[in-house]
């Protein structure tokens, strides 16, 4: 926004400078045109480089964090006998407070809103999700219900979608998610729209429509070839609609807590049962 006002400015100076000097009416325009450009993108770095900055450390807070959670988990996996409800609870918490941290850190993003166009769409996007992640459904719905022509959060990245279409399922609003789908699955191409269709196909078989979600597979197996888009395809085809799941699709799948995962699982104990060591 204001990189545009800036440019316009310097664009008009150098316009008023040269018809004041009687320059030909062809250059004027060309050096003008040449100024706002250079000035729009000289501006341009200045401001991407000092945002690189704050998004840096989001991204760094957000890949520390993942990395720590990570290394519980195996730590845990390596180690007989651990409890998994403690476990399971010790990550949600660092999760909680990984997601917690990243909303206060995109505070650090929003005086960058006069400079960009987009940006306070991108803000939005990062908050609705971390909203939605922390179940903070509610404050997840607000963000979205701003939604519209250059305003509120951005549906461009799959997961973003795929929370608003698992938000419109949970509020009983099945046209709307069946309208985000459609416009979002436009965009897809190879692998991205996977969890899409596998989010669109489940909500079919939930709300009894089997044979729709068998169509919206059929469409996506041939567009992805994912595993499991074609292990629920052929589950549908034979009327084995109690045999769909998309537990195949991983943690992409249950970070939009439509199912519970399952537990982690602990290696177990080689050797004799009575003797640890398996003398």
């Amino acid at each position: 926004m204001l990189s545009l006002f800036i440019s316009a400015l310097i664009a008009s100076a150098i316009a008023t400078a040269l018809i004041a000097s009687q320059v030909s009416t062809g250059m004027t325009v060309f050096l003008s045109l040449a100024g706002f450009a250079g000035s729009f993108f000289l501006v341009g770095c200045l401001v991407r480089k000092k945002l690189s900055k704050a998004q840096g450390a989001l991204q760094e807070h957000m890949q520390t964090a993942q990395r720590r959670m990570q290394r519980k988990v195996q730590q845990f996996q390596n180690k007989p006998g651990g409890n998994v409800k403690q476990i399971q609870r010790q990550l949600e918490m660092d999760q909680k407070a990984m997601l917690k941290e990243a909303l206060e850190l995109t505070k650090g993003l929003e005086p960058f809103q006069k400079w960009s166009v987009l940006m306070g769409r991108q803000i939005a996007t990062m908050r609705m999700q971390f909203h939605y992640q922390l179940k903070d459904f509610e404050q997840a719905d607000e963000i979205l219900a701003t939604c519209g022509f250059l305003r509120g959060p951005m549906m461009m990245d799959p997961m973003a979608a795929a929370m608003r279409i698992a938000r419109c399922y949970q509020n009983d609003d099945l046209e709307g998610a069946k309208k985000v789908y459609r416009r979002r699955i436009r965009w897809s191409r190879g692998d991205s729209g996977t969890l899409l269709y596998g989010l669109m196909s489940w909500i079919y078989v939930k709300v009894g429509e089997p044979d729709e979600a068998r169509r919206v597979l059929l469409k996506a197996k041939k567009a992805t070839g994912d595993a499991t888009i074609i292990r629920n395809w052929e589950h549908l085809a034979n009327q084995r609609v109690k045999s769909f799941s998309n537990a195949g699709l991983g943690d992409a799948w249950y970070s939009l807590y439509l199912e519970t995962p399952p537990m982690p699982k602990q290696q177990r104990v080689r050797g004799n049962g009575r003797n640890p060591r398996g003398f």
